[in-house]
């Protein structure tokens, strides 16, 4: 589940949950794991305080959409996320 983070962000930084990479094409054709692409998609599952004059703007539960090269991916508690700066968010969806 998206809301079991026990982790805080320092500062500006948040932790995504990405979208579920595409198994199939429109198609019907299977895609291999070492030709899927990252997802650019995620539920932010936690969020730092901000900096001190800069409060963040998005919250836990938000849908966002981040750059594709964007934040660092690690494995906590089973689950691969990626902890990222706000800046490096592209939208709210």
């Amino acid at each position: 589940m998206a809301g079991n983070v026990k982790a805080t962000p320092l500062h500006d930084r948040v932790i995504i949950q990405p979208a579920p990479s595409t198994e199939k094409t429109a198609g019907g054709i299977i895609i291999p794991d070492t030709a899927k692409e990252k997802p650019q998609m995620g539920i932010v599952v936690a969020a730092g305080p901000g900096k001190k004059d800069e409060p963040l703007t998005v919250k836990q539960g938000d849908q966002v959409l981040y750059g594709k090269y964007a934040g660092t991916e690690f494995q906590y508690e089973g689950q691969q996320l990626l902890i990222m700066r706000e800046s490096d968010i592209l939208a709210i969806l």
